[in-house]
């Protein structure tokens, strides 16, 4: 295994940009009560059966541990697989019981190995079996179970390829299913050459390719021969009957069985594979074919996919096939009709949608024109469905409804609504399963009326509701909605006629459990009792807090303070601010307030609460809302909306008399942590900052970042002010720096870590760098999450709780 090595670094010495001095740091271990917390025992997942008769509950496996990430991993064409044929850093999950919906029966499953790591979970269409994907020794192996005996037994003896991510189950019946597995051809492991056999070279022939700052490339002809041997998969119809191979080995992104489960639409990648872009733009063929592997269409080939710039850019090329669900086996698709790029093309419809019925010999059929970018269909029948367009550049979503059979026949509009308007959203349209067990949409016979399941944004915080929405008057009517003290979301519709669903609930002091209603009887009874995973916070104080910035936009925060609190007789409290950015087009909107002040607090790595049992006042999901307006861009003027929500904080937590605004810290992750960054180089409100996996030098990130689509040379200003690197020399505070020592994140490298650290190290500015060995942009390792908490809570306690002027 790898020598574990934590960049600590001395505050002193530089070398041009390079780190100078390291400290080899053994793995240390943050105080009992904050490993307590990250160490429990978390309440397991859930899966509904289709039939709406099982819960299916899945041990989750928390942490991985650093050796398990020492593995080799290999990283090609934009993902990390492992040479098992897989993705690498997945958890996964290490039991599973069943849950009987109408008894509330508890029921285990037998015939499953020792020591089991289950990959993913899935129900067949009845429900009669579920499918488990288990890791073995040398890979991935498909395992059934009856539910009938609820035994479970090993489906094929070949390993399945699962490395594309995207290629799922398909069904052909209960027990018959086609999955991608390792070709029996697969020889050995292809190895390295020795040295080179010539220099790496790249061209830029002319025509404009830009591209985002995507990791985990290709780099060279062997990156090429790894991602053949580990991509390539043979597509295998397995069943109690036998096994039988469809087609020829290949890289498949997606596979898709129709309806009627008689044809696979399949799309397979092509060479030559790019050195710039990931996988999913690279070549690609996409295809038709029976469920026993006979070609019946090509639908189209492609060459490589350049980024498109700029707002509501797509594919110049058909894109997005698919299968209607309404229908035994016809494919639909969009075509860009201003070739990919409105800017430069500006047309009245950007998209149009085509469909082509078995057996795919005819001429395509127009759908439906779109005058933003369709983001897909919600079918019923050949009389009614619902088309959704978006825009990015204006920040809307419309929908429309059509007549499939009838294109001529103008659309419908059903809504219409920024995509930042949380209270005018009304939710999305429930659905049921038709005769091929595919989801439609759920409708009276008129087609006059949806029934919708929102989550009910309000100024009082989200309340989720179900709704009948008239598609005549556009009056929506609520059937049942949560009620304080809790938050309660719909999880699954049990029989939409009868109005009977689950709902997740939760509230202050108690965790998710699932629960059964009947809203024409007004009724409900629990499924689940699963207890608080954190006694230790009993008694924490949770407010959600609501306040202004100097121009008036409203903001929010969640404030938590520890259990036993009085501030008249404790006094005021050191302070971590928690925050992440988000962009807005209007004040109105980054007003509205945003989450529920009925959830249950459930403390992952990523959360600032470990620190109220250090006796901190935390406020968390601190709103930092950057809005354009009057024509300019929400980055135009990035660091002073940023002063000004971090300055509005800090009013309101001195207001309140909790908290000391001498002792302030602030964090963030990624685009937090680079938030992070700028308020310790433009303000002096901070005492210390906790700075995650951020990038901090936007000219490392010339082709765009989070919403903004100018590159940098159409906005250099704007690049340049928003790097905190530009400023290191006015670091106020001290700052620590993580770092996952393999950040997949685009833009996220490592690096920017690296020279902000070096920039204010050569300032004497005051910081500690800590690359966490084999991390990711998110974080898995055990080892790693608890060093992690110590470092922090060693460096709040040393510059802000024990501060001293």
């Amino acid at each position: 295994m790898k020598k574990v090595i934590f960049t600590g670094i001395v505050l002193s010495g530089l070398l041009g940009c390079c780190l100078t001095t390291a400290q080899d740091v053994a793995y240390k271990l943050p105080p009992r009560e904050i490993q307590d917390i990250a160490l429990a025992k978390l309440p397991p997942s859930v899966m509904i059966s289709n039939d709406n008769k099982w819960l299916l509950m899945l041990d989750r496996v928390p942490f991985l541990s650093v050796e398990e990430l020492a593995q080799p991993e290999y990283k090609l064409a934009g993902t990390r697989v492992t040479g098992l044929f897989g993705p690498s850093r997945r958890e996964g999950y290490s039991g599973v019981h069943l849950l009987d919906i109408k008894t509330k029966e508890k029921s285990a499953i037998t015939g499953l190995p020792a020591n089991l790591h289950i990959l993913e979970a899935e129900w067949s269409p009845a429900s009669s079996h579920l499918a488990l994907v288990l890791r073995g020794n040398d890979g991935y192996y498909l395992w059934l179970v009856s539910i009938a005996d609820r035994q479970a037994r090993q489906a094929s003896n070949r390993r399945l390829n699962l490395t594309s991510g995207r290629v799922r189950i398909s069904w052909l019946g209960e027990t018959e299913v086609v999955v991608p597995t390792v070709p029996s051809s697969t020889g050995t492991f292809p190895e390295p050459p020795r040295v080179p056999g010539g220099p790496l070279v790249q061209t830029s022939d002319g025509k404009a390719t830009p591209a985002r700052t995507y990791q985990d490339l290709l780099k060279n002809p062997y990156d090429e021969t790894l991602f053949d041997y580990l991509f390539t998969a043979q597509l295998m119809k397995i069943s109690p009957e036998g096994e039988t191979a469809i087609g020829n080995p290949a890289i498949y992104s997606q596979v898709s069985l129709s309806p009627d489960r008689q044809y696979l639409l399949t799309t397979t990648v092509d060479r030559p594979y790019s050195y710039i872009v990931p996988m999913q733009s690279f070549p690609q063929t996409v295809s038709v074919i029976t469920a026993d592997g006979r070609r019946v269409k090509e639908l189209l080939k492609h060459p490589m996919i350049p980024d498109g710039m700029g707002y509501d850019t797509s594919s110049p090329y058909p894109r997005n096939y698919s299968w209607r669900a309404d229908k035994p086996a016809s494919l639909y698709w969009t075509e860009a009709l201003d070739e990919g790029n409105p800017r430069k093309n500006p047309v009245p419809f950007m998209d149009a949608v085509y469909q082509l019925a078995a057996p795919f010999d005819g001429e395509k059929q127009l759908l439906v024109k779109t005058e933003f970018r369709s983001m897909g269909i919600q079918w019923c029948d050949d009389t009614f469905a619902l088309i959704r367009e978006s825009s990015r550049r204006t920040r809307r979503i419309k929908t429309y409804s059509f007549a499939p059979s009838k294109p001529e026949q103008a659309r419908e509009p059903v809504f219409d609504i920024s995509t930042d308007d949380g209270y005018a959203n009304p939710g999305i349209p429930v659905t049921v399963r038709n005769a091929f067990d595919r989801s439609i949409l759920y409708t009276d016979k008129h087609h006059g009326e949806l029934l919708m399941t929102a989550q009910g944004a309000s100024p009082e915080g989200d309340m989720p509701y179900l709704s009948r929405y008239n598609l005549k008057t556009k009056k929506n009517t609520i059937l049942w909605r949560c009620t304080a003290p809790y938050y309660e979301n719909i999880v699954d519709i049990i029989d939409p006629a009868g109005l009977k669903f689950i709902t997740a609930r939760q509230s202050i002091e108690e965790p998710i459990n699932y629960f059964v209603h009947d809203a024409k009887k007004k009724t409900a009874y629990a499924l689940t009792s699963f207890l608080n995973p954190y006694p230790q916070l009993k008694g924490m104080k949770v407010e959600k807090m609501q306040y202004k910035r100097a121009d008036g936009v409203d903001l929010t925060a969640t404030l938590y303070t520890p259990p036993g609190y009085d501030k008249a007789k404790d006094g005021r409290l050191p302070v971590l601010m928690w925050a992440y950015p988000r962009e807005y087009r209007s004040a109105d909107d980054a007003s509205q307030v945003r989450g529920s002040k009925y959830l249950f607090t459930t403390v992952s790595y990523r959360s600032p609460v470990f620190w109220v049992t250090r006796g901190y006042a935390v406020m968390d999901n601190v709103e930092m809302p950057i809005v354009g307006s009057n024509g300019a861009e929400p980055n135009d003027n990035f660091i002073e909306q940023m002063t000004m929500n971090a300055e509005a904080a800090t009013k309101l937590i001195y207001d309140t008399g909790v908290g000391d605004t001498s002792r302030m810290a602030v964090g963030g992750h990624s685009y937090g942590g680079f938030m992070t960054a700028n308020l310790l180089t433009h303000t002096h409100l901070y005492k210390a900052g906790i700075a995650r996996s951020g990038a901090y030098n936007r000219s490392l990130t010339p082709f765009g970042f989070q919403a903004e689509t100018r590159t940098y040379w159409e906005a250099p200003e704007v690049y340049y002010d928003m790097s905190p690197f530009n400023y290191a020399n006015q670091l106020s505070g001290a700052l620590l720096l993580v770092h996952g020592e393999h950040d997949n994140n685009t833009g996220t490298f490592p690096i920017q870590s690296e020279r902000l650290f070096a920039a204010i190290k050569g300032h004497g500015g005051i910081s500690r760098l800590v690359i966490l060995p084999y991390e990711s942009h998110a974080y898995s390792a055990k080892e790693n999450i608890l060093h992690l908490l110590y470092e922090v809570d060693t460096w709040l306690d040393k510059y802000v709780k024990n501060y001293t002027k």
